[in-house]
């Protein structure tokens, strides 16, 4: 009787003992099960080549056996960039699916309207695809990390190298009427602060619009020197064939979200792109300048494997690769515990992380009140066939 007592207590002890991911809905002792939204259609589709690039490289970490022994089971949904599918589809990940955390959804529209949903429901929502600044509230949403660089960081950043470079120059901004265009507005507004009123003159459009032609047009009417396009791909390529149109030279630029070869400045036409500047966070596997980089080289191995067929110039795909990684990060440092309150903690006890495609010098640092993946950028010009980094990395402070 006291051997039977004591080999209960024993099992008592180590049921206690277990690690909370026991508890955790979507996690077994062999998967771990992940959800996302991604535009696979509407008119920001170009973008949902980010989560075919997060999908590849999961599918690699399976290959190699999973993390900490267990595969991931990621489930993605087509939300078309609507908010309202977004809701449905979010919903269905988390209560109909049950997985243990959301991670890369993509879209500003659709992460502003499931942000709440899913921070009151106590879910991680990890390294969204938005830079909007409103997201990284820790207080508001605790549960949430930032997977792009902020707007807000990265809208300073072309207002000092448009102020820099042409001083008196008047500038035109196009943005999406949505938090992603707004800002930027906003950022150029608290970098010129008095001066923006007299120096800047905007637009905005929205994304049901079949052209903003009419919007550049007008915008060129007004005397700017200076332009800048805060949108989503489609709606950037257009500006750019617009502009070059009617003969529009200004000192151009495209924020980084639309700034994919592929997406954006082939569809426009690479000719007529010459010169837009953008700031990136990756190297450019079509750019010579990179054809001996370690980093590069495997890309093109993982991309030749797992993504065959698909056009290795789209920006989209290598920074849904860096998400894969970045998952991975924190996988491996939850080890065994994949509560969901030790997810989060993870996510955010990022340190010093460099990856293989990122621009040298650029690296992630997330801190316990830190929820932005990436605070630094490289400034880029295009040269007609490929990117040309210039002047040195900048990051969030200072700008």
């Amino acid at each position: 009787m006291f051997r039977k007592t004591t080999i209960a207590a024993a099992l008592a002890a180590s049921i206690a003992c277990m690690p909370a991911h026991a508890e955790t809905p979507g996690v077994t002792e062999s998967e771990v099960k992940i959800g996302a939204t991604f535009p696979f259609s509407g008119p920001a589709s170009p973008l949902s080549n980010t989560g075919k690039g997060l999908i590849a490289y999961v599918n690699s970490i399976n290959d190699r056996g999973g993390i900490n022994g267990r595969k991931i089971n990621l489930i993605t949904y087509d939300d078309a960039y609507s908010p309202p599918k977004t809701v449905e589809q979010t919903r269905k990940l988390i209560e109909s699916d049950e997985v243990a955390f959301l991670f890369g959804p993509l879209g500003t529209p659709g992460i502003s309207a499931t942000i709440k949903y899913v921070n009151a429901k106590k879910v991680p929502h990890l390294f969204v695809v938005s830079g909007v600044t409103k997201f990284t509230n820790f207080a508001e949403f605790p549960m949430t990390t930032t997977g792009l660089p902020s707007y807000d960081t990265e809208g300073r950043i072309y207002a000092k190298y448009i102020t820099q470079t042409r001083p008196d120059a008047k500038i035109a901004i196009l943005y999406q009427n949505d938090d992603l265009g707004k800002d930027f507005v906003n950022a150029f507004k608290g970098y010129l602060k008095e001066g923006f009123d007299k120096k800047v003159v905007v637009s905005s459009y929205e994304v049901t619009e079949p052209t903003i032609d009419s919007h550049v047009v007008s915008l060129k009417a007004s005397g700017a020197e200076a332009f800048l396009v805060a949108g989503t791909p489609k709606f950037a390529a257009q500006a750019i064939k617009k502009a070059d149109e009617i003969g529009w030279k200004p000192l151009f630029l495209i924020n980084f979200v639309s700034s994919s070869v592929s997406s954006t400045i082939v569809p426009a036409g690479p000719e007529k792109a010459v010169g837009i500047v953008a700031a990136t966070i990756t190297k450019d596997p079509d750019d010579k300048k990179w054809t001996g980089d370690p980093g590069i080289k495997w890309y093109r191995e993982h991309f030749a494997k797992y993504l065959p067929g698909a056009d290795i110039g789209d920006a989209n795909y290598l920074f849904g690769t860096q998400q894969g990684q970045l998952l991975e990060q924190v996988l491996k440092q939850c080890g065994n515990d994949l509560s969901r309150e030790n997810i989060v903690k993870q996510s955010r006890s990022i340190r010093g992380l460099s990856l293989p495609t990122a621009i040298p010098g650029i690296t992630i640092n997330t801190g316990p009140e830190n929820s932005k993946a990436y605070t630094q950028l490289q400034l880029q010009r295009w040269t007609g066939s490929s990117w040309e980094q210039f002047g040195d990395v900048l990051s969030a402070e200072g700008n």
